[in-house]
């Protein structure tokens, strides 16, 4: 198995697990996932472009490096109530707090400072 398939597994699985874990984001996954199967499996990165949740993300991304507004607000809302939940009430040790708060900001960042897709793109 070539590498970047290998990675786009990796980077698949990442994405996924991000679905239910806080502080773990879908979007970047998915999309470096979609990337490394563009470059090694035409049969996994159609399955990607099919799939009914990434597929329309993907699309928006490879054609015009841009993500929906929906994409953005789900992204934001669920790292605000699960992330924020697991900073504020689940987790004690104040290094670990600060730890999160800084990922969660940086997830913040890299969704906020993509492209938003016109009504147009999706």
């Amino acid at each position: 198995m070539n590498l970047f398939r290998w990675f786009g597994f990796v980077f698949l699985g990442l994405g996924t697990l991000g679905i239910v874990l806080p502080l773990l984001p879908t979007t970047p996954f998915v999309l470096l996932s979609a990337a490394c199967f563009a470059r090694s499996s035409e049969r996994w990165h159609r399955w990607l472009l099919a799939n009914e949740t990434f597929g329309p993300m993907i699309r928006n991304w490879e054609e015009h490096r841009c993500i929906s507004c929906r994409v953005k607000i789900i992204s934001i809302l669920t790292m605000v109530l699960v992330g924020g939940y697991s900073v504020l009430f689940a987790v004690e040790h104040v290094g670990l707090k600060i730890a999160g708060g800084v990922l969660l900001l940086i997830g913040f960042s890299f969704i906020l400072l993509i492209r938003t897709c016109n009504g147009k793109t999706g």
